[in-house]
Order: C-alpha cells, then sequence, then structure tokens
C-alpha cells in the first residue's frame, strides 16, 4: 500500500460502507440469497440452487480479494481473519451454535436484516437479542466463559493462517505464486460447481451472487486501502479508520449489531463514531427496503404464537455467541473469512453447515 496516499475522511468511509451495504441488501433481497435457506432447500427439497449460489459469491469474493492481495492493495494478514493463532475449538463450537441459531431465527444476521426491511417486526426482535448476546459474549457475562473455556484452546502456527502462506512456507513458494495458485483452485472450484446448473445461469441468482461477492471485495478495498493510514498522529503507527477492531474489515453481522446497539445508547459521547460494520448493516437494512418496495414485497410480518417468539430469541441468542465466538457468521466468516482463505474459516462454515444441517433434521423430526 502507498505509504504517502491519504485515507478518506470518517464520514465519506461511513457513507462508502453504508452503499456497500445497500447493494448488498439490495442484491440479497432481489435474488433470496440465505445461507440458511440454502442448506434446508437441499434437505426438504433436494433443490442445491441457493448453495450454488453461495458458492459462486464465495468464488468471486475470492477472486477479488486475492487480486488486491497480488496487486498490493490490501494485505489480508491484517484482518482477523489470518492470525498465527488458530482458536480451533472457538471455531466449530461458535460455528455450530450458530448454525443452530440461525435455523431457530429463520436465517442469519445478514438475512434477518433483509427481512427487517421488508417488514418483518421478527427480525426486529431477533435484531435487538442478537446486539445484546453479542456484547454479551464481547466484554459481558457470556464473554467470561468464552475467554475461560473456549479461547484458550487454540494452535499456535509458525506463519499466518491463510492456506498459501501455510502453503508457500512448507514448499518454499513465493507469495505472489501461492496465492495464486490457491484462489485459482479455491475460486475455479467454487465457480463451476456454481456454474454448473442451469438454474443459476438465470439472471437474478447470477447477477445476485456476482453483486454479493463484489460487495465483500468492495470492503475489503474499502477499509483495508481506503481507509488505511499509513501513520496515526496519536501513535505513530499505521491504521484502519472507521473499524471497531482496529483491524482491515470487510462485511460481517454478528458484532456490528452489538456495536449498533451501543451507539445508539451513547449517541451523545461525541468519541463514538459511525464505524464500518455499523454502516454497512444499516445499508443491507436500507438495501432490502428498497428492493421489497421496488418488488412490491413489503409487508409487515408479527409472530404466530409465543413458541414462535420464543424460538426465534433463543435462536438470536446462540447467532450472538457463536457468531463472536467464532469470529464471525455465513457472512463473516463464510464469505469475507474464506475469501482471506483462512483456515479458521474453512473451519466456521463446516461448523455452521453441520450445525444447521442437525437442527433442520431434529425440527422435521419433530413437526
Amino acid at each position: 500500500m502507498d505509504a504517502a496516499s491519504q485515507p478518506l475522511s470518517l464520514s465519506a468511509i461511513a457513507w462508502a460502507a453504508f452503499a456497500i451495504g445497500t447493494v448488498f441488501g439490495l442484491a440479497a433481497q432481489r435474488s433470496n440469497f440465505c445461507t440458511m435457506g440454502a442448506i434446508a432447500d437441499i434437505l426438504l427439497m433436494g433443490d442445491w440452487t441457493r448453495l450454488r449460489m453461495w458458492a459462486l459469491a464465495a468464488a468471486v469474493a475470492i477472486a477479488g480479494t486475492t487480486g488486491l492481495q497480488v496487486a498490493g492493495l490490501v494485505d489480508v494478514h491484517n484482518s482477523i481473519y489470518t492470525g498465527s493463532r488458530l482458536p480451533w475449538l472457538s471455531h466449530l463450537v461458535g460455528g455450530a451454535l450458530f448454525g443452530v441459531g440461525m435455523t431457530l431465527a429463520s436465517g442469519c444476521g445478514a438475512k434477518t436484516l433483509v427481512r427487517l426491511g421488508g417488514g418483518n417486526l421478527k427480525s426486529l426482535v431477533v435484531f435487538v437479542f442478537l446486539g445484546l448476546s453479542a456484547a454479551m459474549t464481547l466484554r459481558g457475562l457470556f464473554g467470561g466463559w468464552r475467554v475461560e473455556w473456549l479461547d484458550p484452546v487454540a494452535l499456535q502456527l509458525a506463519t499466518p493462517q491463510d492456506l498459501p502462506t501455510l502453503l508457500a512456507a512448507r514448499f518454499q513458494l513465493d507469495a505472489r505464486s501461492a496465492w495464486l495458485a490457491c484462489a485459482t483452485v479455491g475460486a475455479g472450484s467454487l465457480a463451476l460447481f456454481a456454474l454448473s446448473s442451469r438454474d443459476n445461469w438465470r439472471p437474478g441468482p447470477l447477477l445476485g451472487s456476482i453483486a454479493i461477492g463484489a460487495c465483500i471485495v468492495a470492503g475489503w478495498y474499502l477499509s483495508g486501502h481506503l481507509a488505511w493510514l499509513a501513520e496515526d498522529p496519536e501513535t505513530l503507527a499505521p491504521a484502519f479508520l472507521a473499524t471497531n477492531s482496529g483491524k482491515m474489515e470487510s462485511l460481517s453481522f454478528v458484532a456490528p449489531y452489538a456495536y449498533s446497539l451501543d451507539l445508539l445508547m451513547l449517541w451523545t459521547d461525541k468519541s463514538r463514531i459511525v464505524t464500518i460494520g455499523i454502516a454497512t448493516t444499516l445499508g443491507v437494512v436500507a438495501g432490502a427496503l428498497l428492493g421489497a418496495i421496488t418488488s412490491r414485497s413489503f409487508r409487515i410480518e408479527g409472530f404466530r404464537d409465543t413458541p414462535d417468539l420464543v424460538r426465534h430469541i433463543a435462536g438470536a441468542i446462540l447467532m450472538g455467541f457463536g457468531g463472536v465466538t467464532a469470529l464471525g457468521c455465513t457472512i463473516g466468516q463464510g464469505l469475507s473469512g474464506l475469501s482471506t482463505l483462512s483456515v479458521g474459516a474453512i473451519l466456521t462454515v463446516g461448523a455452521i453447515i453441520a450445525g444447521a444441517t442437525v437442527s433442520i433434521k431434529i425440527q422435521l423430526r419433530n413437526s
């Protein structure tokens, strides 16, 4: 990255993040993009269309992020996904709990925002309880459990945990070649799987998947390049502006729920700002609202009964704890994390799918 480049202002960063979130929300609403729905479609109907959509979005995210990496525009080692410490138990437990939670809450964090934009009041309840649970897992009661029981169980690697770096160290490859090789295999395989069905060549699934994958790449470029400050005036160290983690970030929808609630409750605290995570969260709701209005699908919807309310609250709590513990959700780890070719992201995605599959099968058996 060019040390002489000047980052965007905080307001410009927030508006750019809001725009990225709006595109994501509109694309997800119009294409019916949903990771939990993709798993349910396979188990209930044998329909792989939405999983192929997810695969194409992941392929675009991997290819685009690799392009930024090899061009020197960003460095994924400045993200939370590629550290040399691999907390594998947190990824597995957190991912599995998130998978269970999203089936109980009728969708993941991203789908909750999309449904909220479409008038679903159940999603508003999920938003609040997911945000509270995430906050409690970041620095509250649940956080104590996480730190004591899960986080200590980890592997300490000699290098960052992304596959290109691991393979480069193992086989003495240069970093550029390793990145291109891993991205070609990973993105190429996912794209071939996604486009092997004619259903996914239809404009809706095709364009929606490409747009969502591109939003992940845009998020990395915004936080890792446009919002990068070579030397913070106070610390004299490099800094990433308007991120809650202090690192480079792309789209994720668990911890930003907590930060959004925190900002609302402490609005008069001038030290609080609209970060990239908060702005993208708001943008997804705005994009989904735009999509719902233009497609005339906006509809106010509430809970059927008390058990329905209880299921959604329980699912939201599990998603908040699981998402923070696993360092991401179906988007945070499933697309943003996976785009960095992180081992932790691969573990988390597998655990989310496993948790959701078991939960859906139990619900089917009891229905």
